[in-house]
């Protein structure tokens, strides 16, 4: 009896331990970028980032701009509550909070870079900017609104 236990005990540390690591660890540790800005980029749109509640926070402000042809989006003065596996996401919902508004539509730009810092992403050619109304940080394995920035035009 007690041998079985003891395997028990062995097979949740063994399990446990690197899930309790994945999904904790995020909320101890930063990751800080500080990418420069795109030369000669106009800006065509601009949002502030709020989080999406008490526990997820956001704040910084998302810039979608245009060089030539190129277009990308950029993260400035932006900070956000870190997670396991967070993804940029253009959204056609101009505030989504939850898994069913982001289901409304989006565009995924990538695993976010940090947490922390200013940071750039391509945006694919041919994506229909004028259909997206707000940038999303979403953490993908357990579809949770992080922050979100709903988009203004540039005057």
């Amino acid at each position: 009896m007690r041998r079985r236990w003891w395997w028990i005990l062995a097979a949740v540390v063994i399990v446990g331990a690197p899930l309790a690591w994945y999904l904790g660890s995020p909320l101890f540790l930063n990751r800080v970028v500080d990418e420069a800005a795109v030369a000669g980029a106009g800006e065509v749109a601009r949002g502030s980032f709020v989080g999406a509640d008490d526990f997820h926070k956001g704040s910084g402000t998302a810039v979608i701009v245009r060089a030539g042809t190129q277009r990308g989006l950029r993260f400035e003065n932006f900070q956000v509550t870190n997670g396991p596996d967070l993804y940029v996401y253009l959204a056609v919902h101009p505030e989504p909070r939850s898994r069913q508004d982001v289901a409304q539509g989006y565009v995924s730009l990538g695993k976010l870079k940090g947490n922390i810092g200013a940071q750039n992403y391509e945006i694919p050619a041919g994506t229909d900017l004028a259909k997206y109304r707000s940038v999303v940080v979403y953490c993908q394995p357990f579809h949770v609104v992080f922050a979100t920035a709903t988009l203004q035009a540039a005057p």
